[in-house]
């Protein structure tokens, strides 16, 4: 499967664009939405009352939406979350629930191989986090092949959808002062080293998921060169950003 993904100022411009990947031949059950979730829920929707044994983190799922009740004709699904950092988050599709899970940090490193969305990169997943954060919703569809995938793009595209590209983009933004600030501290020139430093950095996010000893990183995957002081400054940065991550999720 191939991901496409948009990200939208508006939950109303997400449902435009879920109905037109849907005409472009993604499958319901290869589409999720991701939202802020608002104080005010749609009077259809049947939320999921607390109870005693109920796990701190857990994604509680929210029962049929009668009639397509958010509007959004992905039918029958809802999941919600309450991500540390971000704040409540909705999914909306079949498979929802588990993308949920991954972006709240308790799945991340695993739980996606074996489900819908098992063509998305780890570290994508922060990025997704950081537009929720903005109150952006996010739009993923897993296409079926290249043609499919292209069709998707435009039609995401033409629903006024960020790129994934721009929104990886306004991440790092929000990380770079402080990367900026940690490896100058350290007698590295960021301005020279900027893009060696963010590939180790991403690298990092995804092995971050592994709170055992690191292996060492001796080859920049991809290129197999060698890798450089800054890559591993990155990486070792990239690992300590996850785990933080990761250790907010399951203080939540």
């Amino acid at each position: 499967m191939i991901p496409v993904v948009g990200v939208f100022e508006s939950r109303q411009s997400a449902q435009q664009a879920a109905a037109a990947l849907g005409a472009a031949g993604i499958a319901k059950k290869y589409l999720t939405i991701l939202t802020p979730d608002s104080s005010e829920r749609d009077p259809n929707i049947e939320s999921v009352p607390q109870t005693q044994g109920e796990q701190p983190g857990m994604v509680k799922a929210m029962g049929a939406v009668a009639g397509g009740a958010v509007g959004m004709g992905l039918g029958e699904v809802l999941a919600s979350l309450l991500v540390p950092g971000v704040g409540p988050i909705l999914a909306i599709g079949v498979a929802g629930g588990a993308l949920l899970g991954a972006i709240g940090g308790g799945a991340v490193g695993g739980a996606l191989e074996n489900s819908a969305f098992s063509g998305l990169p780890e570290e994508e997943l922060y990025v997704y986090q950081d537009a929720l954060r903005r109150g952006r919703t996010v739009v993923v569809a897993m296409a079926e092949d290249q043609t499919q995938a292209q069709a998707a793009r435009e039609a995401l595209e033409r629903a006024g959808a960020e790129s994934i590209d721009r929104a990886r983009e306004m991440w790092w933004v929000g990380l770079r002062d402080v990367e900026k600030e940690h490896y100058e501290s350290a007698g590295g020139n960021f301005q020279a080293d900027e893009s060696a430093y963010r590939r180790g950095f991403c690298v990092g996010l995804r092995s971050g998921h592994n709170l055992q000893t690191p292996e060492p990183v001796d080859l920049e995957p991809d290129s197999g060169h060698p890798v450089s002081q800054a890559f591993r400054h990155g990486y070792e940065r990239g690992r300590a950003y996850a785990q933080e991550n990761q250790g907010r999720s399951k203080s939540a």
